[in-house]
């Protein structure tokens, strides 16, 4: 159990999929609470850039202290916290942009589940947050 771990402890990839499934339940749950007809009734768009924005913020805090902790933890201080929080947010948004297109087409235009549409959507810009923000967000700590 042990070398299991630690081999999970090693795959950056598996840690920022493992945080990234915290977001997901931090997005749908707030989702549902903010679009659903049966909750709050607001609108998909408006809903969703709240939803991911609590995601990302809690996607930060969990991928600087456990994904890339040892790269962070090379630079301490708050300057350097907000630098790598101030890319992330951008590399993330850059994502939601998409995220937020395709979760539209197929819930509008495909009429599909908005929950399926969201889960689908979340997967298709996984890859795209995780290279941009390893090789920008945290690089730069790596070096001083």
């Amino acid at each position: 159990l042990r070398l299991r771990l630690a081999k999970l402890q090693g795959n950056r990839f598996i840690r920022f999929a493992i945080v990234g499934a915290s977001g997901v339940i931090v997005d749908m749950g707030l989702l549902f609470l903010l679009s659903d007809p049966s909750a709050m009734g607001w609108g998909l768009t408006r809903s969703k850039l709240i939803a991911a924005e609590f995601a990302i913020v809690n996607n930060f805090l969990w991928n600087d202290s456990w994904t890339f902790g040892d790269i962070s933890s090379r630079q301490q201080g708050m300057f350097p916290r907000l630098r790598r929080f101030v890319k992330f947010q951008l590399i993330c948004l850059a994502g939601l942009a998409l995220n937020t297109v395709l979760l539209n087409v197929q819930f509008n235009l495909l009429h599909m589940n908005r929950y399926l549409a969201n889960l689908i959507a979340i997967g298709a810009v996984t890859g795209w947050n995780f290279y941009l923000n390893y090789k920008l967000s945290w690089s730069t700590t790596e070096t001083g």
